[in-house]
């Protein structure tokens, strides 16, 4: 289903704002008559100064339209936008109206449990999805207060942003909300496993799916510890109390983000309900994003940008006040270093691309191009410029400034100047001198990270601006210097061009602890000293420095592949105790090992397998050993024993057996009726999407036809589901897929007439022919660019070209 509509320009927002005030929303849905689509009636009251403008709406039908009580033709409603003309005062618009369910992650997104074939929905509004669920005027300075009145089936419980009860079998009753922003308005309704608790005044609640209820039962003392906490330390740093009422917590099915910061009812994706065994680095993610979710309940919910291009300062402040009440409160002292490994270099390369952008002021001049602006430099880069904001103001500014800002804009929109006068106001009362105009002009509206690299022969530290982006910035961090074994660390300030460091030194690690905002690459010398050092380094953080470093130099391939892998085989696994998409450990093998000499999979393998021998049964390190050992296996008779007896502290639970299917099934080894016999034995949701993917990775014709078809839209799979496949599609043998990479660009446009939105920019990624290295593949993905396509497909195009782009870099670099 395609979902496209004209995106709201920032002129146009501000001519509906200034015409007209919303009274309320009173929602009525009928989510129990079909498993397509549901009934949506909306009726709005608002007050105009009179004249026309436009109402949102994306349904599949609709049966009547009243203003005022005068009827108004559908057929008037095109891409998404219905004319209306509204008189001065008082207006009463009515829509009724059939709406998508959908499996994209937006909307109302709708979905059937493989394990016991119950169905779930919970609502996504983010950006420009509302408009599927119920007619609104869509934009974020449009608040309002929502009444919901929700018909499900009589097994079914459904939460909202403001308390319900449910009347009489089957229908739900919701009390007023506070004014919320379209985007954040939430439904999750389905026979969901219910768990409740109270802290502090404040109904707490958990919710998962049926099959997975014994695992959020097992989670849930935690859950509920963390979310005490954080409302503790939230409470005490802003004095504002939590205002939405009841805190739910929903961990739902195929949700495209990590969370959404629904007022009253927070949706998480539910892999953070643990089915299988995790390692601490994802309990620490799990904690920091009930901690991000909850900050945004202040800054965000509470107080909402006026418009898209201050969504940065939601997510940024989230994500630093998140980390740092993560380490200070909870279990996870640790946070901001496994923050580092996870987080780090996702902003650090966005920012180096084609196309970064300021973190602030960042030319959102409609909704489509402020969600392409939507990326690590949003959340990363912003937070730790926000970090060193707040060391510099002192916490009693920081917070005095933030307070101010959330008792003049409650319930209300505002902008990042308003929050900057909050500052300067609290640090004029403190007597604090600091220039914010100078802060904002070099470190928030211009682009780029400058680079920092240590000169062993001048004994120097020079600070290269990015070129494209000049500014002049003072850097003040830690360096972490190998003198023999011992690691000492020593503060620097480098405000020029070159700064003077004088140490006698093996090695020389800039900035590991992430105190400022810079690509930090590691001279030669200090390469070489860490494939000796590196495996004695007990601290964590600066572990993670030694990694990002690498990382930094290999984006811009100023380190040698072969050294890459030489430190990666004295330290694997690779320190992070996790292998999520944007950590170390996937770069290792998906990135470096392509590009690395011959036998570079085969020596981290055995390298994994003499950690796995090493390190004590049932321990963190054994696990992330024998993940890295699955991954890197070539051996069916090794993965058949695995699969069949794994090593002593080790359980085979879903996900690693799909790990060992998945690598067989790559290899060659394993064929569909066992993987379907497989997935036929455990039919949970996570299953389906191994199963998806393992189908694709077959080194077969008939696996990469499969593979197309999901590209293409043919096979209609859950968002989840495409992800995997498009992961897999390049894995085998280059000459299984070389036909596929001319096809990739010319069949690429047409896939927007099948997706929408997140799902569709996501595919694109997910099945761009990045294993292709050559210069034929890059100037077709250039090619490409320049064509009529979905802002967020040209987007991941371009980005996934500048990858491309740097990977051919290395290779004519460092020839293997």
């Amino acid at each position: 289903m395609s979902t496209q509509s004209l995106p709201l320009r920032r002129d146009e927002a501000a001519a509906r704002a200034s015409l007209l005030k919303i009274e309320d929303y009173d929602v009525r849905l009928d989510l129990g008559s079909s498993e397509e689509t549901f009934g949506s009636v909306t009726t709005i009251r608002f007050t105009s100064r009179g004249g026309p403008t436009f109402l949102d709406l994306k349904p599949v039908s609709v049966e009547r339209i009243s203003l005022n009580g005068a009827s108004i033709d559908p057929g008037t409603l095109a891409k998404g936008r219905l004319p209306i003309s509204t008189q001065e005062g008082p207006n009463e618009l009515v829509v009724e109206a059939t709406m998508p369910f959908r499996n994209d992650g937006e909307g109302l997104h709708r979905s059937v449990d493989p394990a016991d074939g119950r169905a779930y929905v919970y609502g996504m509004c983010f950006m420009d999805a509302a408009p599927t669920i119920f007619a609104c005027f869509d934009q974020p300075d449009l608040k309002a207060p929502y009444t919901f009145h929700v018909t499900a089936p009589h097994d079914w419980t459904v939460i909202g942003n403001a308390p319900g009860t449910q009347t009489s079998p089957g229908t739900w009753e919701f009390e007023r909300s506070q004014p919320l922003s379209t985007y954040f308005v939430t439904l999750v309704a389905g026979p969901w496993h219910m768990i409740h608790d109270e802290h502090d005044g404040i109904p707490l609640s958990l919710s998962s799916r049926q099959s997975i209820a014994a695992d959020l039962d097992k989670d849930a003392e935690e859950l509920f510890t963390i979310t005490k906490q954080c409302f503790d330390e939230f409470h005490r740093l802003f004095g504002i109390r939590y205002p939405f009422g009841n805190y739910h917590q929903a961990f739902v099915p195929e949700f495209n983000a990590g969370a959404m910061e629904n007022p009253g009812c927070v949706t998480f994706r539910d892999p953070l309900v643990f089915t299988s065994r995790v390692t601490r680095g994802m309990r620490i993610q799990r904690a920091t994003t009930v901690a991000h979710e909850m900050a945004h309940q202040w800054f965000g919910d509470l107080v909402t940008p006026q418009w898209w291009d201050d969504l940065w300062l939601n997510e940024s402040f989230a994500e630093y006040m998140g980390n740092r009440v993560t380490a200070e409160v909870t279990e996870y002292a640790d946070a901001w270093a496994d923050m580092s490994y996870a987080r780090r270099q996702w902003g650090l390369t966005a920012d180096q691309r084609g196309s970064t952008h300021s973190v602030a002021g960042n030319g959102a001049e409609d909704a489509v191009s402020a969600l392409q602006n939507f990326d690590g430099i949003s959340y990363s880069k912003g937070s730790a410029i926000l970090r060193q904001l707040a060391a510099s103001l002192g916490d009693d500014v920081f917070f005095a400034g933030a307070i101010d800002h959330f008792t003049r804009h409650r319930f209300g929109n505002a902008t990042m100047h308003d929050l900057f006068g909050s500052w300067d106001a609290a640090a004029a009362e403190a007597g604090v001198e600091f220039d914010l105009d100078t802060f904002t002009s070099q470190w928030l509206l211009k682009a780029g990270p400058d680079t920092l690299s240590w000169d062993p022969a001048k004994m120097v530290v020079n600070r290269t601006a990015p070129s494209l982006h000049p500014a002049d910035r003072s850097h003040t961090f830690r360096a972490a210097i190998l003198n023999g074994t011992r690691w000492t660390t020593e503060d620097i300030t480098v405000s020029g061009d070159q700064t003077p460091l004088q140490v006698a030194a093996n090695a020389v690690v800039l900035d590991p602890y992430d105190d400022t905002w810079a690509s930090a690459i590691p001279d030669w010398e200090t390469v070489q000293a860490l494939k000796g050092a590196i495996a004695s380094i007990t601290d964590d953080g600066l572990r993670a420095g030694v990694w990002n470093n690498l990382r930094s130099a290999w984006f811009n391939a100023a380190v040698d592949p072969a050294d890459v892998i030489d430190i990666a085989e004295a330290s694997l696994p690779v320190e992070d105790l996790e292998d999520t998409p944007r950590r170390t450990m996937p770069w290792l093998f998906g990135s470096v090992v392509p590009l690395a000499p011959a036998g570079a999979r085969e020596r981290l393998h055995e390298a994994a397998l003499r950690k796995l021998a090493e390190v004590a049964p049932g321990s963190e390190l054994q696990l992330s050993s024998y993940r890295a050992a699955i991954r890197s296996a070539s051996s069916e008779s090794l993965l058949r024993e695995w699969l069949a007896t794994p090593p002593a502290g080790i359980e085979t639970d879903l996900d690693l057996r799909w790990r060992i299917l998945a690598k067989l099934a790559e290899n060659g080894l394993a064929d569909r009726s066992e993987l379907q016999a497989a997935y036929d034995a455990e039919p949970a949701n996570e299953a389906r999407i191994h199963l998806n993917g393992a189908l694709v990775s077959i080194p077969d014709a008939e696996a990469k036809v499969y593979g197309w078809s999901v590209f293409t839209g043919e096979t209609d799979l859950p968002n989840y589901d495409i992800l995997a496949a498009g992961r897999a599609f390049w894995t085998g043998p280059a000459e299984l897929t070389a036909g596929y990479v001319e096809r990739y660009f010319a069949e690429l446009p047409a896939t927007a007439e099948k997706r929408s939105g997140w799902s569709l920019a996501e595919a694109a990624e997910a099945f761009f022919p990045s294993g292709s290295v050559t210069e034929e593949t890059l100037a077709a993905a250039r090619a490409v660019i320049e064509l009529d396509l979905d802002p967020g497909v040209r987007r991941r195009v371009a980005d996934a070209a500048d990858n491309l782009q740097r990977q051919l870099a290395i290779k004519v670099t460092y020839p293997a």
